[in-house]
């Protein structure tokens, strides 16, 4: 590409050599900083600017050997162009969507915002900010997730928004223990960066103009003006935290990319706590930005310990445990993980489904319209999924009440 063979040019291909093991054939902009970054092509540089004289780029048509097969396609993904026609857009549309030059956040509220946000009061705690996308970039992050994103694996220790998974899954890896630890990552979604989603990507294998623009179409900073109408609530170390995460690029609360890239930009956040369980002897499960852990009696004498070593590996990683939902239950303890009481299985509370069987008793006795406490619009679809909760977590009694709802005369 530069002529002449010249004095710097040996040391600067040891240099790219020594960056990368593989041809970086998709990371242009990054082989560009990996060569500016040479000090041999730096020296080079300013060598010709003394002289006046620029450096000449001389352009090479590369032949195909004969007797080599011809490469296979490029994959649909190869290209910003081939991910505009996965997402039916235009490139133009593509690029006004992804905004990686953050205009929307400098922009004034209106229509060409691609988020709208709302605060919710949380009592006692630091205040949330959905940013829920508008309906165009909605379904565009929704293709992304089923056509990119889904064929990704996630850590085995993630339950949550992961096909064939649930909360159900996850609470039953921790039956029958001597203890269960939970704990609760503050701003999970605020607090995966940019930057995090990117990386995670790349090393999906995603070439690196395509990772850049699917980072810029599901993540968004959010603008100064949402910031500063932050209502009360919470101290100001965590208030302050939030408005740092969240005037950075960062994963929305509201859009559907979000809970799987989360899921896959902490992957490393995940191996380090199921090592860390490990070695203890316990078993590790998350859902969503709930953390468990379950073992037996040693893990129970030194949980303090462990849960000290935990602290440490979430902060390392860029998050932080809110203290105050951090719990340690003993087996005379009522123990629950992500609401699914997991003393001997899974199941639900006692005096929910106390509550429950009674509502259905007073429903064929009295009339469902009798028991519809709050004017639930369809009281019956109201029941149907409290029963089918009660049948995902424990089958026997979820059929026998089951019975009991199929006498009700609606």
């Amino acid at each position: 590409m530069l002529g002449a063979r010249r004095r710097w040019l040996g040391p600067l291909v040891r240099d790219v050599l020594a960056a990368y093991r593989e041809p970086p054939h998709d990371a242009s902009r990054e082989l560009t900083t990996v060569i500016s970054g040479s000090d041999a092509f730096r020296a080079a540089v300013d060598r010709a600017d003394a002289r006046g004289a620029p450096l000449q780029v001389t352009h090479h048509l590369v032949a195909q050997s004969r007797g080599r097969e011809a490469p296979a396609p490029a994959p649909l993904l190869d290209t910003v162009s081939g991910l505009a026609r996965l997402l039916d857009l235009s490139v133009g549309d593509l690029d006004w969507f992804a905004d990686t030059k953050h205009w929307n956040r400098r922009a004034p509220a209106g229509a060409l915002q691609h988020y709208r946000y709302e605060w919710r009061l949380r009592p006692g705690r630091t205040p949330r900010l959905l940013e829920i996308p508008g309906s165009r970039l909605r379904a565009t992050q929704r293709k992304l997730l089923v056509g990119v994103l889904g064929f990704i694996p996630t850590h085995d220790a993630a339950h949550g928004f992961v096909p064939g998974r649930s909360a159900v899954t996850g609470a039953s890896r921790h039956t029958g223990k001597n203890v269960v630890i939970s704990a609760d990552l503050t701003s999970f979604f605020a607090r995966v960066s940019g930057a995090r989603v990117y990386g995670t990507l790349r090393r999906a294998g995603i070439p690196e103009t395509v990772a850049y623009t699917i980072t810029g179409l599901c993540t968004t900073a959010a603008p100064p003006r949402v910031i500063a109408a932050m209502p009360p609530g919470g101290n100001l170390d965590e208030r302050f935290a939030l408005r740092k995460a969240l005037a950075a690029t960062h994963l929305p609360q509201g859009a559907p990319s979000s809970p799987m890239l989360a899921n896959l930009a902490i992957r490393r956040l995940d191996a380090r706590l199921e090592g860390w369980s490990s070695a203890a002897g316990a078993v590790y499960t998350r859902y969503a930005d709930d953390l468990a852990f379950s073992g037996g009696g040693a893990l129970a004498r030194r949980a303090d310990a462990f849960v000290r070593g935990v602290d440490r590996i979430v902060t390392s990683e860029g998050h932080t445990l809110n203290s105050h939902k951090t719990r340690v239950r003993g087996a005379s303890l009522k123990q629950t993980v992500t609401g699914v009481v997991v003393n001997k299985h899974t199941n639900m509370s006692r005096r929910d489904i106390d509550e429950l069987k009674a509502i259905l008793h007073n429903c064929v006795v009295n009339g469902p319209d009798s028991q519809n406490q709050g004017a639930h619009p369809d009281f019956r679809s109201h029941l149907l999924g409290r029963l089918s909760w009660l049948e995902a977590v424990n089958p026997a009694r979820g059929q026998k009440l089951r019975v009991e709802f199929g006498r009700i005369h609606w």
